[in-house]
């Protein structure tokens, strides 16, 4: 009874949104001033951290059901599988995991924006029956720049991530007419829950320049962040117009973060614009902890929101104790091995893998829920049992 009570408020409140908005037709450009002038402010270094005492320390995994390719699949009318979501959110909490990192995206808001808030909602209601507070990713620069809606194409056998897609696509990146489309998705999305403490945080962009050069490289946009970097900078502006209870924030995954002036004009966006400061890590838990480092520069709560690459040197052995030395958040790259193959190599999109590696690259579950490896889910028992 409970959770179909917050799946019809949070229903109930997305209409309020969508009927008492102002309609603008795709091919009309909004203008951000009425977007800034209601728009809350960033949050002093103060409310962050209060905001942050509140949470406890945040471990968790960007999360994607097995059944589902991609974040079209997961939310999709057709494909939302609830019943896989629930069953993996439990091994989660089984380990102590308190948060979720999860992906959405703007054609399926397109589609059916009440069908889609209604799904995100009953989501939540799974997540929090497992006492876990996801964090919201709205958009997301990697893999595939050409999502279509509708089924989802069957995974490439051995591939990594062979189904992501972007959002937005890059023709409605290139496309100024739909950026109307794209507002309406993030204040939308953002309205209907932002005030619902079921959602931990909102996430802006995802790698928002990654040129995707060992895949999709050939198919990019060459100048991708001329795009990128005007609409983030909106992007962060629409979501602040629901006044969100919850931070927003944009993760910086590369570069020299010495210093402010040593990173790159959109990375400064990320950082500006945040009201907490995320990041990405990949390398081992020496280079994980000097990133840590750099970034307390801007005392503000710092929660790694990609990490634990094997192949590429980076454990929970390393890097989780290191987080919570520091109090920072960690949620590394994949929960189930499934239908994202993320358990195989980036280097499965130019080399053959005919088996399942040895040495897996991401994930920490098989879909019958045995661990991969017995000692890493020990581990994270161990350290969030002691958070």
């Amino acid at each position: 009874m409970k959770l179909l009570k917050s799946t019809v408020l949070t229903v109930f409140a997305a209409f309020l949104f969508f009927s008492c908005s102002p309609k603008k037709e795709d091919n009309q450009t909004s203008t951000d001033s009425t977007a800034t002038s209601e728009a809350r402010e960033i949050w002093t270094k103060e409310q962050a951290k209060d905001w942050y005492a509140k949470q406890g320390w945040l471990v968790g995994a960007d999360f994607l059901p097995s059944t589902a390719i991609n974040q079209l699949e997961m939310f999709q009318e057709a494909s939302f599988d609830t019943a896989t979501i629930n069953r993996e959110l439990g091994w989660a909490e089984d380990i102590g995991m308190n948060t979720m990192r999860v992906y959405l995206h703007d054609l399926l808001f397109q589609q059916d924006s009440a069908g889609f808030v209604k799904r995100v909602g009953i989501f939540l209601d799974i997540a929090k029956k497992h006492n876990i507070k996801p964090m919201l990713v709205l958009f997301d620069s990697c893999w595939d720049p050409f999502p279509k809606l509708g089924t989802q194409r069957a995974p490439k056998p051995g591939v990594h991530n062979s189904g992501w897609v972007q959002s937005p696509g890059l023709n409605a990146l290139k496309d100024s007419t739909q950026y109307a489309r794209l507002e309406r998705y993030v204040k939308g999305t953002v309205a209907a829950f932002a005030n619902d403490d079921r959602v931990l945080a909102w996430d802006i962009w995802n790698e928002p320049d990654n040129p995707n050069t060992s895949s999709y490289g050939k198919v990019e946009i060459p100048n991708k962040v001329d795009y990128v970097l005007p609409l983030l900078e909106k992007s962060f502006a629409w979501a602040r117009t629901a006044n969100p209870s919850q931070p927003l924030t944009a993760g910086v995954w590369n570069g020299d973060w010495t210093s402010h002036e040593t990173l790159k004009p959109i990375e400064k966006v990320m950082i500006d614009q945040s009201d907490i400061v995320t990041f990405h890590n990949y390398e081992d838990a020496a280079d994980f902890e000097k990133r840590i480092k750099q970034l307390q520069q801007y005392d503000r709560p710092m929660i790694c929101t990609e990490y634990m690459s094997r192949g590429n040197g980076s454990f929970f052995k390393g890097s989780l104790p290191i987080a919570k030395k520091y109090n920072v958040g960690a949620i590394n790259w994949g929960l189930v091995s499934g239908k994202s193959q993320t358990i195989y190599p980036w280097d499965s999109w130019k080399k053959t893998y005919t088996s399942e590696p040895e040495l897996w690259f991401h994930d920490i579950f098989r879909k019958d829920g045995t661990p991969y490896k017995k000692e890493e889910t020990d581990l994270i028992k161990s350290l969030t049992a002691s958070k």
